[in-house]
């Protein structure tokens, strides 16, 4: 067989499907990687790379070493910040036709699997935000695949590669920690409980725990930040409280409402199908991983990581039931595409294709958005796109404020941001203008530090004048800022304040903010 014999055989296997829908999600990024403008979180993952540590109060590091070496590699520009996203997503629908093909699925399996992973709205969303909610479905889909290897191949070497998926992952996002017990779980109530007597499996938790330990020794030099953090998210009331069925519903919607006859069948097929049960593990694994998820009062996106091996199994399930009748393969393809034209009416609503006027319009004709996850935030736009208006232009009237401020006190005057997103914005936008990094207590803001500043100038961002009075001997308003699609509390007045009643340093304690 020559060469090109050898590619055309390799086209025709399904695995060849995967990558043809991967290669669709990055042309999607081609499209809308640099519209609308930077997301609050990723000017503050912008940040964090300037200060690369083994942990931070809000996330895990390995985030941001990727958003480190992506930004020596490529800049810091939209299209390059949302490059490693956007390839990361497309790898997770490699993974699932991976799984796919560990199943047994064949063409059909696989174009449902992995075209249901492409249009699901939240991977759309998160797939093309530089955050390390983009990365962690590789890290369980690597989990899941390891797993598989190791008890259909009858290897328990693959353990250790689970380990690795698993000490990357709690590098990456800390709950990768619930699918390691509900796997655990699964384990211990299926046939795979035999498992726990190889070493490797053993080896693959101390591989795992090694890659952890760099974050964990930071966590306890540094207090347990983020346990502190979570307690504060638990006590604060910031998140919206999810009822149970609340919490089910909000999966069906933020996958598509029409993938769920897929994802729903994929754990039937493993728990059930004489086939599919073989790896009944996964599925208990799913189950208590959402009843934990559930009781703990998660945000909705916090289970995604985990839909694609049921996408892959309900792919698999279909592809069987779709063998056993003469119109079955033509039946599954009418409902791909309508799963393809279900994904096209959503796509606006999770990724920034529309100008935002008529993204407004198109959301308002289609009367449906998305669930809302925070308590306070509120604006003409769903959050995860009004996040990224108005940040260039507050720089623009903090420079103002600044460069208008006499000279002897503009070299000491420091600017002091209420959230992470307003200090990111000064850092990232600032130096055009001059202005020096911001100071917040917001999040590892807090942990930076006052930067030497003492006081008794500070340009204050998010804050109403009357509490600044408390703290201030005079408090000037200078300038307001309001972007028309930003979120509401990004609309305030700039505040000067001279003359902090409390030094700076003395003071910085009582400003922390881990929320």
């Amino acid at each position: 067989m020559n060469d090109t014999e050898k590619k055309t055989v390799y086209f025709r296997e399904p695995i060849a499907i995967a990558f043809v829908i991967a290669a669709f999600k990055i042309v999607l990024y081609a499209v809308a990687g640099s519209n609308y403008g930077y997301f609050r979180d990723e000017l503050y993952f912008l940040a964090c790379a300037d200060h690369l540590a083994w942990g931070y109060p809000d996330h895990a590091p390995l985030s941001v070493f990727l958003t480190w070496a992506s930004r020596g590699a490529f800049g810091d520009s939209l299209y390059a910040i949302h490059l490693l996203p956007t390839l990361a997503g497309a790898l997770k629908i490699i993974l699932t036709g991976l799984i796919v093909r560990e199943l047994g699925g064949r063409h059909v399996a696989m174009l449902l699997a992995c075209l249901c992973v492409l249009v699901a709205p939240v991977y759309l969303g998160i797939d093309l935000l530089l955050s390390m909610n983009a990365y962690e479905p590789i890290f369980w889909m690597g989990c899941v695949l390891s797993y598989i290897w190791a008890v259909k191949r009858e290897d328990p070497r693959y353990w250790l590669m689970f380990g690795a998926f698993a000490g990357l992952g709690l590098m990456s996002k800390h709950s990768i920690v619930f699918f390691g017990i509900a796997i655990v779980v699964g384990l211990l109530l299926t046939q795979d409980r035999k498992e726990f007597a190889s070493k490797y499996l053993w080896f693959g938790g101390a591989l795992a725990f090694l890659i952890f330990l760099p974050n964990l020794i930071w966590q306890y030099q540094n207090d347990w930040p983020t346990l502190e953090l979570l307690r504060n998210v638990q006590e604060s009331g910031k998140n919206v409280v999810l009822a149970p069925h609340e919490f089910i519903w909000q999966q069906i919607f933020i996958l598509l409402p029409l993938t769920a006859p897929v994802w729903l069948a994929g754990i039937w097929y493993l728990l059930f199908d004489r086939e599919g049960k073989r790896f009944r593990t996964l599925a208990i694994a799913y189950l208590v991983t959402l009843v934990l998820m559930i009781v703990l009062k998660a945000k909705n996106y916090y289970l995604v990581p985990i839909y694609p091996v049921l996408f892959a199994a309900g792919g698999v399930f279909w592809e069987k039931v779709a063998g056993r009748f003469r119109s079955g393969k033509p039946t599954v393809f009418v409902y791909a595409a309508i799963v393809i034209i279900g994904g096209l009416i959503f796509l606006p609503v999770a990724v920034p294709v529309l100008p935002v006027e008529k993204f407004i319009a198109y959301q308002a004709a289609l009367g449906i958005a998305p669930p809302k996850m925070e308590v306070g935030h509120t604006g003409p736009l769903p959050q995860h796109f009004g996040d990224r208006f108005g940040w260039k232009e507050m720089t623009a009237k903090v420079a103002e404020v600044f460069n208008s401020l006499p000279p002897e006190e503009r070299a000491k005057a420091a600017i002091f941001a209420n959230n992470y997103g307003e200090a990111g914005a000064i850092d990232h936008f600032g130096g055009q203008y001059g202005l020096p990094k911001a100071i917040s207590g917001h999040q590892s803001y807090y942990m930076w530090g006052s930067r030497g500043y003492d006081g008794s100038v500070v340009i204050v961002l998010g804050d109403e004048k009357e509490d600044a009075e408390k703290s201030c001997r005079s408090v000037e308003e200078r300038g307001r800022v309001g972007h028309p699609y930003a979120m509401g509390e990004e609309q305030f007045n700039i505040l000067v304040c001279r003359g902090l009643k409390t030094p700076l340093l003395e003071r910085w304690p009582k400003l922390k903010h881990w929320n």
